[in-house]
Formats: structure tokens, C-alpha cells, sequence
């Protein structure tokens, strides 16, 4: 069995690869196996992995380029493979923002006060998010790379044959968790 994991832009995220995982980031850095941006092709051979997780890397790319970044990764699944995504869930977002809970919002007051301000630059986080998801979203843009079988799952709970695709799971509170198989 082959794993990969797709760290974009964060290889101070993901500083130690676990055993059996491939990471890919599009910077080189410790833990680091595959460096590449996802964009552009991955350089590995078409169904090489049982299953694929990412973990918020989708949001740093615009919106115009994740049909080539999830088709990459479907030709990187072997038939029957699964592609795990944590994604920043813009509805949980926005129902925090509406409950006025403050506390849901990851942004220190010294960087803003606002609860808005705070919503905002979490959904931005920062400058680097270019993109942002829901599940219906996300089902949608699955089904057009020629994924099936989409489903959200609970944080570390999986609807697949593979235990081990939850293993990275985290940043329960702000993501949901959705799988796909090719």
C-alpha cells in the first residue's frame, strides 16, 4: 500500500512525514518526499496510491486551477482509490460569525478585534487563502473531476476500506472531512 500526502506551501505544517506516507509540498523543506506544484503535474506515475489526503492545501489555490489540482490527484489514485479532504468549512464560519461566537474565530485580538475582522482574516487566513469551501461545494467540484462515492465523514472516522486515511486528521473545529473514490 502507497499513501500520499499533499502539504502545499506547508512544509512547517507537516515537519515529519509518518511512516508509509509519500508528502508533497510545493516547497522544499524537512519531511518533504515530492517537490512539486500540484498545478503543474505531480512527477509520479499514474495510479500510484491507495489513497491521497489533504489536509487545507486547497484553499491557497484560486479558484481557476482546482479542477487541475483535483484531476492530478485522481491520476495519482489507483482505480478504486480515495482522496481524503480537510477543508476550512465556510459554514461553520458564518454560523459562528451569526451566533456572535468569538471564540470560534482562531485570530488573536491583537491582530483584529472585530468578530467580522476575525471571520475574515480566518477564511483568508492571512492572505494566503485563495479559495473557500462548503461540502456542497466541494461535492460538486468532485463530481466534475470524475470522482464518485463523495461523503463527508466525521473527524477521524472513514467510509472506506482504509483506517489509516484518518491518520492526519486535525483543525477538527473549523474543517469538515470529505472522501472521494476514483
Amino acid at each position: 500500500m502507497f499513501w500520499f500526502v499533499v502539504c502545499t506551501g506547508a512544509a512547517a505544517r507537516c515537519p515529519i512525514t509518518p511512516y508509509g506516507w509519500v508528502n508533497s509540498d510545493i516547497q522544499a523543506g524537512a519531511g518533504v518526499d515530492v517537490v512539486a506544484d500540484i498545478r503543474g503535474g505531480l512527477p509520479l506515475v499514474d495510479d500510484s496510491f491507495d489513497y491521497i489526503v489533504s489536509i487545507h492545501t486547497l484553499p491557497e489555490i484560486p479558484y481557476g486551477d482546482l479542477d487541475r489540482a483535483l484531476c492530478e490527484l485522481r491520476r495519482v489514485l489507483r482505480p478504486g482509490g480515495v482522496l481524503r479532504l480537510s477543508l476550512p468549512d465556510l459554514d461553520k464560519a458564518i454560523r459562528a460569525y451569526l451566533a456572535k461566537d468569538v471564540d470560534y474565530f482562531l485570530i488573536p485580538d491583537e491582530v483584529v478585534q472585530s468578530i467580522a475582522g476575525k471571520m475574515i482574516v480566518q477564511l483568508l487566513w492571512y492572505g494566503r487563502s485563495r479559495s473557500m469551501f462548503t461540502i456542497e461545494f466541494m461535492v460538486e467540484l468532485l463530481a466534475r473531476c470524475g470522482f464518485h462515492s463523495i461523503q463527508p465523514c466525521p473527524f477521524r472516522e472513514t467510509a472506506n476500506v482504509y483506517p489509516g486515511i484518518v491518520e492526519l486528521d486535525d483543525r477538527e473545529l473549523e474543517s469538515f472531512f470529505i472522501e472521494a473514490q476514483k
